[in-house]
């Protein structure tokens, strides 16, 4: 049975798409087409039912799933135990935001090219809402990000948590002293993208201290250099992680702010699906996590900042 076959068949099943699973295996419909036909006609079952907007799995399908997806990991397993891991070739997509950005995704580029010299990586950073979702509709192969993310078949592994600390520009005249929450109203407040997890916190602070965010000027950006260039210049105050700041804070371009409302960490998770045929996923994330435990302290970043 021919195990490329199997691997459309998953790929139609989790995308609900010919045309979407194509666009995945780099082929074309017509391909995806021909070979459900002949692992049907293999099988002796229909395994999808299919009309103009719709795929969905038949009984049968539905059976044949597991088996196929077991089939294929081991076929996978296989290669990845008799031949030499360095030789693997491919191309992953990786979606992360601009924590890692800042923090170490240039050494963990760096370790899969010396590592995997034949893989490719295509990477997107955008905020963690939205690189889940992409994960999810099978735009992506690999999510560094805030996670986790809870849903069937993905896979989850912590990689590092960074404290959030308050920041602002020097000029407003913030620092040096004790600051409670409301002192900072007067202020903008930038924070991550509407709906992200430091967004969702920012408002629980507000509410669990008795302020209306509605009365609060709470601006949103998914791009931290925005976010950090605005506050530089003394357009407000923010709320970020250690490690995105800790260079301006050596530099004097930011200070940290004695607030009296302590923000959760920020944690990050490497997230995945099994896909059928590709171990790269599970392998890169693996290091992501190896290179994340290998970073400083994140509450050490207030001390380079004397």
């Amino acid at each position: 049975m021919n195990i490329r076959f199997l691997e459309t068949f998953i790929w139609v099943a989790r995308l609900r798409s010919f045309s979407s699973a194509a666009d995945k295996l780099c082929t074309t419909q017509a391909a995806v087409s021909n070979r459900i036909a002949t692992l049907e006609k293999d099988l002796g079952v229909r395994l999808f039912d299919r009309d103009l907007r719709n795929v969905s799995l038949t009984p049968s399908g539905e059976r044949a799933l597991a088996q196929a997806e077991a089939i294929v990991r081991l076929a996978a397993d296989l290669r990845l135990g008799v031949g030499d891991p360095h030789r693997l070739r491919g191309r992953i997509a990786i979606g992360t935001i601009d924590t890692i950005v800042y923090a170490w995704l240039p050494r963990l580029v760096e370790n899969v090219k010396s590592t995997y010299p034949e893989v490719d990586l295509d990477l997107t950073v955008d905020n963690s809402l939205t690189v889940a979702r992409m994960l999810l509709e099978g735009q992506v192969d690999l999510a560094l990000i805030a996670g986790p993310v809870l849903a069937p078949g993905c896979r989850n592994i912590e990689l590092c948590s960074y404290a959030c600390v308050w920041v602002a520009s020097p000029r407003l005249g913030l620092h040096g002293r004790k600051l409670m929450l409301e002192d900072l109203t007067g202020q903008p407040i930038f924070a991550f993208s509407r709906g992200s997890q430091p967004h969702q916190n920012v408002l629980k602070l507000m509410e669990s201290s008795g302020l209306d965010h509605h009365m609060v000027r709470i601006l949103n950006s998914n791009s931290l250099a925005t976010i950090t260039r605005l506050v530089r210049d003394g357009m407000g105050v923010a709320v970020l992680p250690d490690v995105v700041v800790e260079e301006m804070l050596g530099r004097k371009e930011l200070v940290l702010l004695d607030v009296g409302a302590l923000i959760p960490p920020l944690n990050l998770h490497a997230v995945f699906r099994e896909d059928p045929g590709s171990s790269l996923p599970g392998l890169i994330a693996h290091m992501a996590a190896e290179i994340a435990a290998g970073e400083r302290d994140p509450t050490d970043a207030a001390m380079h900042t004397d």
